[in-house]
């Protein structure tokens, strides 16, 4: 049977996953459903590689990272017995994969924010693609707590932009009530009482 490979590609990110038809479901030659291996590269960094479950650890750890951090709440992931681990580290993101061989250091990973959303593309392009028929077996998308974000909106940080907002406009509505009204000039005078005289 004829291997069959699907490539993503976004800018720093290329993304490969090798597989085959499940002949079980039914499934056409155009189709992976069983998925044999898969190939990493991100730009400036050792290409890696793995089976199914590796690369199910890597979305179920990446994933959910970016949902919180879009919504402002920086916190590190990582799951039992799962050997990826992203973490904010200085303005990037430190994602930090380890061996399940001994005596083999983990291999650590900075993105900026461009590159872990070249990442992110690829992976959603996966999961996405028709073509790929895999149940896979990453967490569910869920609504972020609410008191979490609660929290977010009303820290100082996000209260700075509103109080400066607030104050400017006071301050310009109270340097308005102090200008001095103009007095009418002489020649204003002067066309009043032409108009009064025509009158």
């Amino acid at each position: 049977m004829i291997k069959i490979t699907f490539s993503y590609n976004h800018d720093s990110t290329r993304l490969s996953v090798d597989g085959l038809p499940d002949k079980s479901l039914g499934q056409s030659q155009e189709t992976i459903g069983i998925l044999s291996s898969w190939k990493l590269q991100l730009v400036g960094f050792p290409e890696l590689e793995g089976q199914r479950n590796h690369l199910e650890s890597l979305i179920s750890v990446i994933l959910p990272y970016v949902r919180h951090s879009i919504s402002g709440i920086n916190r590190e992931f990582s799951h039992t017995d799962n050997p990826v681990h992203i973490s904010p580290c200085d303005g990037l993101h430190l994602i930090r994969l380890s061996s399940s061989k001994k005596g083999v250091k983990p291999l650590e990973i900075k993105l900026d924010d461009a590159e872990l959303a070249d990442l992110v593309r690829c992976l959603d392009d996966l999961i996405m693609d028709p073509r790929v028929n895999i149940d896979w077996k990453i967490p569910l998308n869920k609504p972020l707590d609410r008191r979490q974000t609660s929290k977010n909106l009303l820290s100082g940080v996000n209260l700075f932009s509103p109080l400066i907002g607030i104050s400017s406009f006071f301050f310009i509505a109270l340097g308005f009530i102090y200008i001095p009204i103009p007095e009418p000039t002489q020649d204003t005078t002067s066309q009043t009482e032409y108009l009064r005289k025509d009158k």
